[in-house]
């Protein structure tokens, strides 16, 4: 199982629509796929149409006893895709999974051990509190989605700086996969700009795809549904495609030990 936690302690940057979407095109291409709602908010849960689970069930149930994970695990109603969802209980259990940095990791290799799931695509809140850092502390690798606005760059560094942490005392094997520009319109100077700047500072890093903003994008979750079910034939489905299409090549290049 290849482990991919979508992380940045600022909200509204389209981390949970890229959860969302890239796990449901990793499906559409042939893969099983895990996506694991890690946020109280349980916005990825309701983003597939599944709701909020009980606080028996549920990601919550599977990070207090890791050995019932694989029964927490719900389908979805998209071939290959399944769901640990979330709960709002989640909020709750910060303050033990302070205390268990590597709570999450033991749900997945329980999973693992029973389900054969070829990536688990894991959303935390947005915050670096306990539920990201189980992430973290859980990943293979690292995607960061970036939205194209003036403090992008200090957030990365920040970001960057904390999964440094995460590697030097957790998890030494946790990679960064790539940097998502995120809500980008290039009719606009500074998108346009920070873009090139985030290009320049990170360079290979950075994925050549780039989502832009996208009316059908926001709409879709309303009607829980992921883009490529939605609105399949709009620029943000095209775009989450190609992400998944990227991503896949990255986790092979990272497989054979070279730069991707």
């Amino acid at each position: 199982m290849k482990k991919i936690a979508l992380v940045n302690q600022k909200g509204g940057v389209g981390k949970t629509t890229t959860a969302v979407n890239l796990a449901h095109f990793l499906a559409m291409a042939g893969h099983t796929v895990l996506l694991v709602d890690l946020d109280p908010q349980a916005n990825a849960s309701s983003g597939l149409g599944v709701r909020p689970a009980e606080a028996d069930s549920g990601t919550y149930r599977a990070l207090l006893d890791p050995q019932s994970a694989t029964s927490c695990v719900e389908t979805t109603s998209y071939p290959r895709l399944s769901i640990l969802p979330a709960t709002p209980d989640l909020a709750g259990a910060t303050i033990d999974l302070a205390r268990e940095p590597l709570a999450l990791a033991r749900v997945l290799e329980s999973v693992d051990q029973k389900r054969d799931f070829e990536y688990a695509i894991i959303d935390p809140p947005p915050s670096l509190g306990p539920l990201s850092i189980n992430a973290l502390a859980a990943a293979d690798s690292l995607v960061v989605p970036v939205q194209a606005e003036y403090y992008a760059l200090e957030g990365i560094a920040h970001l960057l700086q904390s999964s440094q942490r995460v590697r030097q005392s957790l998890n030494p094997s946790l990679g960064t996969l790539g940097i998502l520009m995120t809500m980008v319109d290039r009719r606009v100077n500074l998108a346009r700009q920070v873009e090139q700047n985030v290009r320049d500072h990170f360079r290979h890093l950075v994925f050549r795809t780039v989502v832009p903003r996208n009316t059908k994008l926001s709409e879709s979750p309303s009607f829980g549904a992921p883009i490529g079910a939605y609105a399949p034939r709009t620029a943000g489905a095209i775009a989450y495609q190609q992400l998944a299409e990227e991503v896949i090549s990255r986790v092979k290049a990272l497989e054979f030990g070279s730069r991707p």
